[in-house]
């Protein structure tokens, strides 16, 4: 059975979906953009603080689902400039410390409102 994961800490959904969704010991999040859920916005700065308000957003999803950042098994990383990657790997590994999981990692047009990175997640429960 599917059960729809909610974060009270990560920034309300900009579309009709939620923020992740569980079945059975396994977690899949949403997107999550740079936004503040206290500003209500992209958060200030280039991609180094987009990329880790997006990481931030992440582990609370994860957490609000039962995992965290230790159980992510794959993460899905979108950049609008491939020309980030150097700096936002840098931002990515201060948040997977220990064994990374794999990824998916590419340059897209255009991100929602404008933000520099978006990052989802597959994941399992502790």
């Amino acid at each position: 059975m599917t059960k729809v994961i909610t974060s009270k800490s990560a920034p309300d959904a900009i579309g009709p979906y939620s923020h992740g969704n569980a079945f059975g010991d396994l977690i899949f999040t949403s997107g999550q953009l740079p936004v503040c859920k206290e500003k209500g916005g992209i958060v200030d700065g280039g991609i180094a603080e987009q990329s880790r308000q997006s990481l931030v957003n992440l582990r609370s999803v994860l957490e609000a689902g039962g995992g965290d950042m230790d159980t992510v098994l794959k993460t899905t990383c979108y950049l609008a400039n491939i020309e980030d990657f150097a700096a936002f790997n840098a931002v990515y590994a201060d948040f997977f410390k220990t064994e990374c999981p794999a990824r998916s990692c590419f340059a897209v047009k255009d991100l929602p409102m404008g933000a520099l990175v978006e990052i989802e997640a597959i994941a399992h429960r502790k």
